[in-house]
């Protein structure tokens, strides 16, 4: 064995507030929910609507396991077993 991990709490630390997340270098996540059409599919409505159709990212690519890989890659012959998916959506 090499030793004993350090530092083992890590994962435990509570961010705490915005500003340490943004010392991090992370922005800000805005709902798509919350934005106006014109800047995200799901954008609009009167009040917090739901938006109407399946999930899908800002440029309109469904989300939440549809499948991106284009059929036929060239690289399809080296992927013997796939992963195992979650949920059927």
């Amino acid at each position: 064995t090499v030793g004993t991990i350090g530092n083992s709490d890590h994962q435990n630390v509570k961010i705490g507030k915005a500003g340490r997340k943004r010392h991090l270098g992370v922005r800000p996540q805005t709902r798509g929910t919350a934005m106006n059409p014109v800047d995200h599919p799901h954008g609009g409505g009167e009040g917090s609507t739901t938006p109407g159709r399946h999930p899908v990212t800002p440029w309109g690519v469904p989300t939440l396991g549809y499948r991106t890989r284009k059929k036929g890659k060239g690289s399809d012959r080296y992927i013997v077993r796939g992963r195992r998916r979650g949920k059927k959506r």
